[in-house]
């Protein structure tokens, strides 16, 4: 499995972050939590969690150096990776400039992978963390599984992923919580109409 194409699945309770699609360039565009609701939640609120962020989802490894300015950028960034992916599911045209700022991103170099005496150890920087995202997305949204790309049935959340279902028929970005949540309030609708 390439550094690029990492299944992102684990999430153990001392995260802070989830990886839900388990594609980095979707996570990353998810960092901004319930889009469409009143109360939007940062995921990426300092330069200490875009590092984590990076960390966690094995880009780089934690302790990278992080400025204010770099998390200004990244957050650009996740916006136009946002952005393009909305447009792709909507079947409508890229905005020409995050088209154009994802692609000069993407040009970076990319982390570099190293073997070491205990296993595989990433150098990068925040660049080329961002790179490694731009990347991805360009593999996302210019691949076979681009008719597979979704958004998350729950209302209150907003995250992009792929649906490898069986007949494609999944409809939430994960099962724990968001379709636990929409079948929960079915079922509980259902018993209100059977006692009226």
């Amino acid at each position: 499995m390439t550094l690029a194409r990492q299944n992102i699945t684990c999430q153990t309770g001392d995260m802070k972050h989830a990886f839900p699609a388990g594609v980095p360039a979707l996570d990353f565009a998810g960092t901004l939590r319930v889009r469409r609701g009143p109360k939007t939640r940062e995921m990426l609120d300092s330069p200490e969690s875009l590092v984590l962020w990076f960390s966690e989802g094995g880009i780089t490894e934690s302790g990278i150096d992080c400025q204010e300015t770099d998390l200004a950028e990244a957050l650009v960034l996740r916006e136009a990776i946002h952005q393009l992916v909305r447009a792709r599911i909507d079947g409508e045209s890229y905005d020409e400039k995050a088209l154009s700022l994802v692609n000069e991103v993407a040009r970076r170099p990319p982390p570099v992978p190293q073997l070491t005496a205990t296993g595989r150890q990433i150098e990068a920087t925040i660049q080329q963390a961002l790179a490694h995202v731009a990347r991805d997305t360009v593999t996302v949204l210019s691949g076979p599984e681009v008719p597979l790309l979704k958004e998350c049935a729950n209302p209150d959340c907003t995250q992009f992923y792929i649906d490898r279902s069986r007949g494609a028929r999944r409809e939430w970005c994960k099962m724990d919580p968001c379709g636990n949540k929409i079948k929960a309030a079915a079922y509980r609708a259902r018993k209100r109409a059977t006692v009226s």
